[in-house]
């Protein structure tokens, strides 16, 4: 088992961001920034990102540690610190499928 990368952890972010909020184009929400007021997003669509990003990782994201996913930067900080293995993907997801950014067609 490896762990995450800071890059497959980004890809998964922006992955899960662009589920909740399609219109998001993932190459312009600058990392230090708050990614609602980037992705225009309320808190409901907020709390559904982080439910995303709970299923994907398998990890439970308390709301005390919510502000520590505001930023693209500090969510990457704060996951790559909580998900520390590939390994607890759920079944029939790679980890390959975050390598590439489906939507920006590039290698993250």
């Amino acid at each position: 088992m490896t762990q995450y990368s800071r890059d497959q952890i980004r890809g998964i972010i922006l992955d899960a961001l662009g589920a909740i909020a399609p219109e998001v184009d993932p190459s312009k929400i600058l990392p230090d920034r708050p990614i609602r007021d980037q992705a225009d997003i309320d808190s409901f669509d907020f709390l559904n990102f982080i439910i995303r990003l709970h299923e994907t990782f398998e990890i439970d994201i308390p709301e005390k540690d919510y502000s520590e996913l505001l930023t693209l930067n500090s969510a990457i900080d704060y996951l790559a610190r909580r998900a520390p293995r590939t390994a607890n993907l759920r079944r029939g997801d790679s980890t390959s499928s975050y390598l590439v950014s489906p939507r920006s067609k590039r290698l993250m």
